[in-house]
């Protein structure tokens, strides 16, 4: 009885803790195939995030649009590369692109 309390108390902490990993933009991108084209503030394949954040600032309607960058790719937006899809999840992505935008 002891061992069953102890695994759900260990479940139940895992289960609480992980969406304030899932919130932290920055860990996400790491986390992420991101960075293999794109920097915080230099151009490699793709935009800096922080040209994307001045492209898109005061925008209604961003943070969805770059979301579905983000989750299905995009191509024409930043030139003829395409970016392909990334493998995210609606929310993953929504948190990345909210995190995009606050960068300065």
């Amino acid at each position: 009885m002891k061992k069953v309390l102890l695994s759900l108390l260990a479940l139940g902490g895992a289960l609480v803790l992980q969406p304030a990993v899932a919130q932290d933009g920055e860990a996400l991108f790491k986390s992420k195939p991101c960075a293999a084209c794109h920097s915080v503030d230099a151009k490699l394949v793709g935009p800096a995030l922080k040209e994307v954040a001045a492209k898109y600032a005061g925008q209604e309607g961003a943070a969805e649009k770059l979301a579905g960058s983000i989750k299905n790719g995009a191509q024409g937006n930043w030139g003829p590369i395409p970016m392909p899809p990334n493998p995210v999840t609606d929310e993953e992505a929504k948190t990345l692109a909210e995190w995009v935008l606050s960068l300065k």
